[in-house]
């Protein structure tokens, strides 16, 4: 089966959230998808809530994962522990709540394993290496396709993990800097790979924030809260298709929805 994966970019507050819900479930129709996975972690700015979760779903989610902000909003650890379908990074510490990847049911009794990792470079360095945490959890899984968000800030690191993976998963994708890249290909052994998906949220911003206050911060100003920025919203995403018979990719293209 030709199995068509749609991931979607940070969603970045609660217009972000909104827009997802007003458009998800149109692009989902027009390509046809199959599965699909939301990066979660701004949904609430920093962080997102158990509300904010289920909003993710209800739009069209079949999993969220997330990132550094995982604890932004700190009533999420019970929410997280419960719902399987919630993922934060698997190279965090064994002694937080949640789980690091899972195996979900797909289209035809497919086995789709989704694996969320988190890097280091310019990240927070109190965690586990995501490439030996990768070959771990490779050696577990038991799926037809796999598929890992790596939301990690350099354009080094991810494109590294995805050479890295190349043939043993079926797509790897970058979240985290908000920002679409040009280099969606298919690597020689077949992994789908692209440096970062981008977000879905405020198009006239600074990663999806009010652009004078990312300013305030480069000119050295006092700390101000970040506040979501006004107007249009867009939405970034990839679209992936996988041979289930072989889990290769045999196609990629990023999906862009923006009024």
């Amino acid at each position: 089966m030709l199995l068509n994966i749609l991931a979607v970019g940070d969603v970045v507050s609660a217009s972000g959230v909104a827009w997802l819900r007003r458009r998800l479930g149109a692009i989902k129709r027009q390509h046809d998808v199959h599965f699909t996975v939301v990066n979660g972690e701004n949904a609430a700015g920093v962080g997102l809530t158990p509300d904010d979760a289920r909003d993710l779903f209800a739009a069209g989610a079949d999993v969220v994962t997330l990132g550094n902000h995982t604890w932004g909003k700190i009533r999420i650890t019970d929410y997280i522990e419960e719902e399987r379908y919630l993922l934060r990074p698997a190279n965090f510490s064994a002694r937080v709540p949640g789980r690091g990847w899972g195996v979900f049911d797909g289209p035809m009794a497919l086995r789709i394993a989704v694996v969320n990792l988190i890097g280091r470079v310019g990240m927070d360095p109190n965690v586990d290496n995501p490439f030996t945490c990768a070959d771990a959890i490779l050696r577990e899984v038991d799926a037809d396709v796999i598929l890992v968000d790596f939301h990690a800030e350099a354009t080094s690191e991810k494109l590294a993990l995805s050479w890295y993976l190349d043939g043993r998963v079926s797509a790897v994708w970058g979240t985290h800097t908000h920002v679409p890249t040009a280099d969606v290909t298919i690597l020689p052994q077949g992994t789908g790979h692209v440096t970062d998906l981008g977000m879905t949220g405020p198009a006239l911003s600074v990663l999806g924030v009010k652009p004078e206050l990312s300013i305030n911060r480069f000119l050295g100003g006092l700390p101000r809260r970040y506040e979501a920025a006004e107007g249009p919203c867009r939405l970034d995403a990839v679209l992936f298709t996988v041979d289930s018979a072989t889990g290769r990719c045999l196609s990629a293209r990023r999906v862009e929805d923006q009024p």
